[in-house]
């Protein structure tokens, strides 16, 4: 949903900015910014460390998966921040350069492809495998640490 706001934002980027266009880019920076960095931490924090430790054959596939979607996670980086940088610049200034608007358009263009396929792994073959495998009570763990991150109260019990 968010970086769907971000593709929104980036095809008029070069257009003053509107409210409708104002409010999108404000809560997809602010979701990139506080809760996609919670997310990768539920990931490779809570997550990938358990499954590191199962001994199974099914593994071996997820293992390299969750090697892949940690560098996603690295090659972002550089991306938000340029997302980050030039976004706020739009909200500031209402209107962007030719060359930040298609700076930004490239950035979230990139974020957008490296994410489909990023989230075509995590619930095709990494969660799938998590789900199946890991005891109930790494999940409840996991939904601890994942609740502990966001300040709110667990979910325990899942299956």
């Amino acid at each position: 949903m968010f970086m769907g706001a971000l593709l929104s934002v980036a095809d008029v980027s070069d257009e003053p900015l509107d409210d409708e266009t104002r409010h999108a880019l404000e809560l997809a920076l602010r979701y990139f910014r506080e809760a996609a960095p919670k997310h990768t931490a539920d990931e490779e924090e809570s997550l990938f460390p358990r499954l590191r430790q199962l001994q199974s054959s099914e593994m071996k596939d997820a293992l390299a998966q969750m090697d892949a979607l940690e560098q996603d996670h690295r090659w972002a980086e550089p991306l938000h921040a340029v997302v980050e940088k030039i976004g706020n610049c739009y909200l500031e200034a209402g209107m962007l350069s030719s060359a930040d608007a298609q700076e930004f358009r490239e950035a979230v263009e990139q974020l957008a492809t490296m994410y489909k396929r990023h989230i075509e792994i995590e619930d095709r073959r990494v969660f799938p495998v998590a789900a199946r495998l890991l005891p109930k009570e790494a999940k409840d763990e996991i939904s601890q640490e994942m609740a502990s991150r966001r300040n709110i109260k667990p979910v325990v019990g899942l299956k």
